[in-house]
């Protein structure tokens, strides 16, 4: 099944890749020339805004971020070039705008936010365009995407699979594997959808990408609450003719495969569209973007087998607890990332903080509509862990209670017989 898998699994990322090439735009020359008809958008915004009609002024914001910022391929090209952090920084500074005619700024206020958003996008372009491509570069950008992208989803795959494996429920793995085939396939068909949403209504494919990312949370977060809760419990059974003893009931098993099916869903679409960038980007070095893609994925499954070999040497509580950690910190870097494609899509509002920079792999970025949600789910985490450990001194408790009182009973039984 593992072959199967992993082999399913590399023919559908490239499956993907070719799709993504087939509605790669490259209408423009230089990325220098899409930032100067972004420019000519959101002056026109301002100009809009001055005459006093700040939702148009705002939907012009959004043409401009929706129409070439993302539909272009900017910001997956800033991503996979320059870094997550920089995109990230760019995309609030349209917030940032958005949120300057909302709350109606002063004219100089908004055209000073509108210079330095123009300001940002053409340093982004100028870096960009004074890149020499060369074959390195193209291999690396590839190479940066499909792991920077996998290795999330199949972190947690691996954990979850090396889970049921270390429980004794190494026959049930075949629906973790089928979600994660299922989620591939899906991403594939997500990707053609949110291109078509893209052309119509930019906002939606934020607004899906951050609905995914909220659910995945909400499953992650229940799914290491069910194992920390496990852990006490698979340590005191002992084992039986060398297996643990333990009980996967089928909800467990479909809240598992759901959690893969989430974690390579996520990551999946949006793997495509990063390689519709690339591939748009560049006509010399093709090649270079399918080694990278290969190399990569190559990387991922050794990632996947060293989480599967290397579980069996590490004992149980001690597993499952860092398991069910790792589970816990996903769902926290998840919610961040989730709100922040909610705000992209003008569903959340932005509230900036000073001093804090974006940590886009840890889903990190400097608004309190995403702190506060990461602060409460990490509380939630260590209370229920605080609760759970609670839980286990009572059982050690009673298992000593009840080995106490069987001595004592074995030892009248002694006395009597004698």
């Amino acid at each position: 099944m593992r072959k199967t898998f992993f082999t399913i699994m590399l023919t559908m990322i490239l499956i993907s890749a070719l799709s993504a090439s087939a509605f790669a735009a490259d209408a423009y020359e230089t990325w220098n020339d899409v930032v100067d008809e972004m420019e000519a958008v959101l002056n026109e915004s301002y100009d809009i805004y001055i005459s006093g009609d700040a939702k148009a002024a705002k939907d012009q914001v959004d043409v401009a971020y929706f129409g070439y910022y993302e539909k272009l391929g900017f910001e997956k090209t800033v991503m996979a070039y320059i870094s997550g952090d920089r995109a990230a920084k760019v995309e609030y500074q349209f917030s940032f705008v958005k949120k300057a005619i909302n709350a109606g700024g002063s004219k100089e206020e908004v055209r000073v936010s509108i210079d330095e958003m123009i300001a940002l996008l053409r340093e982004d372009a100028n870096q960009l365009d004074g890149k020499e491509e060369s074959a390195t570069g193209i291999f690396l950008a590839s190479l940066l995407i499909i792991t920077r992208e996998g290795f999330e989803a199949i972190l947690i795959v691996g954990a979850i699979i090396a889970y049921l494996v270390q429980s004794g429920n190494k026959g049930k793995t075949g629906a973790v594997y089928w979600g994660s085939l299922i989620a591939l396939g899906a991403s594939v068909l997500m990707a053609f959808i949110l291109n078509s949403l893209s052309g119509a209504s930019g906002a939606n494919q934020e607004i899906v990408e951050g609905v995914t990312m909220l659910i995945a949370v909400a499953v992650l977060f229940y799914v290491s609450n069910w194992m920390v809760s496990k852990a006490e419990s698979a340590a005191w059974t002992g084992y039986i003719e060398g297996k643990v003893q333990s009980s996967v009931t089928k909800g467990s098993v479909f809240s598992l495969a759901f959690a893969a099916f989430l974690a390579v869903f996520r990551e999946g679409a949006e793997t495509i569209l990063f390689y519709q960038a690339l591939l748009a980007g560049t006509e010399t070095y093709i090649n270079m973007i399918w080694t990278g893609l290969g190399v990569g994925c190559l990387a991922l499954v050794a990632i996947y087998l060293l989480i599967r070999f290397m579980s069996v040497k590490i004992p149980l509580k001690p597993f499952f607890l860092g398991t069910s950690v790792l589970m816990f910190l996903m769902s926290i870097s998840f919610v961040g990332s989730g709100v922040k494609e909610l705000q992209e899509g003008n569903v959340i509002g932005v509230t900036p903080i000073q001093g804090i920079t974006s940590i886009d792999i840890l889903g990190i970025y400097p608004t309190l509509e995403t702190l506060i949600p990461q602060a409460v789910l990490l509380a939630l985490a260590i209370l229920t862990l605080a609760i759970q450990v609670k839980r286990w001194k009572k059982a050690r408790v009673s298992k000593a209670a009840v080995a106490g009182g069987l001595a004592d009973i074995g030892q009248a039984v002694d006395d009597k017989s004698k």
